[in-house]
């Protein structure tokens, strides 16, 4: 099977315009596929931004919104698949959103929808309702992929359980904020490694109201190595995901063999 190529999209883009998000997505799906990627990650709550206050509820849509449809012809031009975060506004409970990671697939089919499960801070909080449904999966290339969203990779159980599922590739679409550089830095890629699979960790980057994002964005391999990584400024990076490394790292490294879940039962 041949490696995915995987394309991490560092950006802000601008606050409180999706139609200009859309833009600089569909520039950086080019600059992509000319690489050779065939997987474009955005960060969360790409079309959007972040710190966008009283518009989220204004600008947030539903899965199969407008911009999703945008965002699978962007999908279909480049000839790549594309995840991206944004607001959902849930169609089946009035009022309800949730921060919330799209994938679609190359031929612009939606492949996953996955929802916050862990929400950090009073600002998340005051805007969203977690989800769910923690282990969301699809296949990319041949591979599984797996969606989470930022702080919900800082959990270690979180990620243990797509590792379980069988994920080969974890998507982590992030708004990292300073002084947490360390997440970045040091937790992906011990996630990536203690749990034998890759992390794709796209962040934002710069000052956003009250936030300072600190890019940093990488793609860490199950070796606990940064196969592509980021500086702070606004950039495109872009890794291969290898399923050979894969096996043979899962093969020297059998902590999901080795386990002894009898133990674990405190955990829950």
């Amino acid at each position: 099977m041949p490696a995915l190529r995987t394309a991490l999209l560092q950006s802000s883009g601008e606050l409180g315009d999706v139609a200009a998000n859309l833009k600089i997505l569909d520039e950086a799906a080019a600059r992509a596929a000319a690489a050779g990627a065939g997987l474009l990650l955005a960060p969360e709550l790409f079309l959007t931004g972040y710190a966008i206050g009283a518009d989220m509820a204004r600008l947030a849509e539903p899965a199969d919104g407008p911009s999703a449809r945008a965002a699978a012809a962007v999908a279909v031009r480049h000839g790549l698949a594309v995840a991206y975060g944004y607001p959902e506004r849930n169609t089946e409970e009035h009022g309800v959103l949730h921060n919330s990671v799209r994938l679609i697939g190359a031929d612009g089919v939606p492949l996953a929808n996955y929802r916050k499960t862990h929400l950090y801070g009073a600002f998340e909080n005051q805007w969203f309702t977690p989800g769910d449904d923690g282990v969301v999966q699809a296949e990319v290339g041949g591979l599984t992929v797996g969606l989470m969203i930022c702080y919900d990779v800082e959990f270690p159980e979180n990620v243990r359980a797509q590792a379980l599922a069988g994920t080969d590739l974890l998507l982590v679409p992030t708004a990292l904020m300073h002084p947490a550089e360390v997440v970045a830095e040091s937790v992906v890629p011990v996630r990536a490694f203690e749990n034998q699979l890759y992390v794709a960790y796209a962040n934002r980057t710069g000052p956003e109201g009250d936030f300072e994002f600190v890019g940093l964005s990488v793609l860490a391999a199950p070796d606990g190595t940064a196969r592509a990584r980021a500086g702070r400024g606004e950039d495109l990076v872009v890794g291969d995901v290898d399923p050979a490394l894969l096996a043979a790292s899962r093969e020297l490294n059998p902590y999901l063999r080795d386990r002894r879940p009898d133990l674990y039962g405190p955990l829950v």
